[in-house]
């Protein structure tokens, strides 16, 4: 039976014993009877600030909202916000602790901020000689494929900031023991792993509860589709934001959408179908507007690849409707299409779609050698 790293707990008290503690956390750091690890924290261990993600720790912000620093009601602790003007914690902030926890679900995919506020935290505690712990969790889409294109690190952002594929295929335990090997971090990091989890196992084959890791994540077949439609973040369309599908739907309301579906499902791409659906977002982009959409139907979780198909759509679309109308205006910053693939190529048009995908193929397979060393995990 799997165990997560909260519920090892007991096993590493020591590490806790005489120390005040903070927790990076958000609703997902909970054990499978549903106790959270705030309140796990606070009865076993010296718990005195806490420090909230983008979402926040209670999962009650909406994307892109900034906080200013508050006391939690239920614990009295000071909870510091790490998304906004802050991102790292402060020397003011670490002087308040000993140790640093995070425990958060990670979904898996190099646009996925926490990833972020994770190892901005580590470099804290290397610049200011603090202890870090990281309770691990399982990452849902298995921990063993990885797909995508190296980023850049001209193209450096809050959502990419290492030369990983956009699919990386290690829990996020592995990541931060990774990042703080091959980046020379150099934090004393301990991760309290799993126990009773093999590599491979997707997310609902786990028998965990599944608690969304933000608003627009609502279940874990989103996930799958995040890490295909997440880059129109970067464009016209909605990504389906303000709707039931966060994700699953991309559209706008200049699309040919019965056409974009015939091309893609001609493709015949493996684990995925689409079908032409029209919605109206309730916020974000088009909102108010009816837009005619692409669905995504997951029919093969192990067998899809969620970048590659992300580029078939990003291309059918751009061929369609043309690129005046699937880019917003230049602005004198990087586009941000251009942050979450991690790469300029698309805007400049340096790469068709088939070099794009043969590259994405040989960056797959060098990092999937690079990962190995660190993996906690067997298959």
């Amino acid at each position: 039976m799997i165990k997560v790293g909260i519920e090892n707990l007991n096993e590493h008290l020591d590490l806790f014993k005489g120390k005040r503690v903070g927790l990076i956390t958000n609703p997902t750091g909970i054990d499978q009877h549903f106790n959270s690890t705030i309140d796990i924290l606070k009865k076993q261990t010296n718990l005195v600030s806490l420090f909230s993600p983008e979402h926040g720790v209670r999962g009650n912000i909406q994307a892109g909202v900034k906080l200013d620093p508050y006391v939690d009601e239920k614990t009295g602790c000071m909870v510091y916000s790490l998304y906004g003007e802050t991102r790292r914690p402060t020397e003011q902030m670490m002087d308040e602790i000993d140790l640093l926890c995070f425990d958060i679900q990670d979904v898996g995919a190099r646009f996925y901020t926490f990833l972020y506020t994770m190892t901005y935290a580590m470099e804290a505690c290397q610049m200011y000689q603090k202890q870090m712990v990281v309770f691990d969790r399982p990452n849902p889409l298995g921990g063993f494929e990885v797909e995508g294109n190296l980023l850049n690190l001209d193209y450096r952002s809050f959502v990419g900031y290492y030369e990983t594929p956009q699919r990386y295929g290690l829990t996020i335990g592995e990541f931060a023991r990774f990042v703080n090997d091959h980046y020379q971090i150099g934090c004393d990091l301990t991760v309290i792993p799993m126990t009773g989890y093999k590599r491979g196992q997707h997310y609902d084959e786990l028998g965990l509860p599944f608690i969304a890791p933000s608003p627009n994540i609502p279940t874990s077949d989103s996930i799958y589709a995040y890490l295909a439609t997440c880059i129109f973040e970067g464009t016209n369309l909605s990504e389906g934001r303000g709707t039931t599908k966060p994700f699953q739907y991309v559209g706008a309301p200049w699309l040919d959408a019965e056409k974009t579906v015939t091309v893609l499902n001609e493709l015949q791409l493996p684990g995925v179908k689409f079908r032409a659906h029209y919605f109206t977002p309730m916020f974000s982009k088009n909102k108010d507007l009816l837009c005619a959409g692409i669905e995504l139907h997951v029919s093969d979780k192990k067998a899809f690849k969620p970048v590659s198909t992300g580029i078939h759509m990003l291309y059918a679309i751009k061929d369609q409707a043309g690129f005046e109308y699937l880019m917003p205006p230049r602005t004198t910053q990087k586009p941000f299409i251009n942050l979450l693939l991690g790469d300029g190529f698309f805007t400049t048009f340096d790469i068709s779609k088939e070099a794009l995908l043969e590259k994405i193929k040989q960056d797959s397979d060098t990092f999937k050698q690079q990962k190995e060393r660190y993996h906690l995990y067997e298959v």
